[in-house]
């Protein structure tokens, strides 16, 4: 299972540094809010041209944002890997993970907990990547909502029915214990943010995580 720390939760004042103690993670989860779509305010397109520099790891780019539209192309610029997209956000979805997809860009629909998985199977033959939102987005340390597990479970057997080989995220209330209930679901990549950052040697907590996934395989 891959994993994606999220720098929500790392020490905004030191964040070129604290990226360097989760290098052995393969995504850089970067969560970028605007105030109006979640009411929380956090990064934006200078902090991820900023920190590009300081990892070669896929940077994964969540907005959480009005008119994501708008800033595809300064991302893209700036290096961004992979961008997601909440279908909440997107009166044109389609449209706007080709747009993706033609910058050069990884596209990915996000979804929140309440919103179904059959209002994104259209898109998903488009798609590099699903996150399904464990919790309510807009702010890091919230617990994980069980009931998202039989989306993502959902979501993993149209993906096998359908000969798809798209990468299932999960973002929220991610720990050694919960990651294996996402991974037993279906999941493949896992967010983590305060369970990471919030610990004195965040890559000792990357380790519990992967032996927390890897359990599960071994089942």
């Amino acid at each position: 299972m891959k994993l994606a720390p999220s720098i929500l939760s790392a020490d905004f004042a030191a964040l070129a540094d604290d990226i360097k103690k989760v290098a052995s993670a393969e995504y850089i989860h970067i969560d970028i809010m605007d105030g109006h779509f979640v009411n929380n305010l956090t990064f934006g397109v200078n902090v991820v041209k900023a920190l590009r520099p300081h990892s070669d790891q896929i940077f994964d780019c969540h907005l959480m944002v009005d008119n994501p539209e708008s800033m595809l192309v300064d991302l893209q610029k700036a290096g961004a890997d992979l961008v997601g997209v909440h279908y909440e956000a997107c009166p044109h979805l389609h449209r706007t993970l080709t747009m993706i997809k033609q910058l050069g860009m990884k596209a990915e629909v996000v979804i929140n907990p309440a919103t179904p998985v059959s209002v994104i199977e259209p898109v998903l033959g488009l798609v590099d990547q699903v996150l399904i939102m464990t919790v309510d987005p807009g702010f890091g340390g919230q617990a994980f909502l069980e009931e998202t597990l039989a989306k993502i479970n959902q979501l993993a057997i149209y993906k096998q029915a359908h000969g798809l080989d798209f990468e299932i995220e999960v973002d929220g209330g991610i720990n050694d214990q919960t990651i294996k209930l996402a991974k037993k679901a279906g999941a493949t990549v896992a967010v983590a943010g305060s369970y990471v950052f919030g610990a004195e040697n965040p890559g000792a907590r990357l380790q519990a995580l992967r032996e927390g996934a890897a359990q599960v395989e071994a089942d």
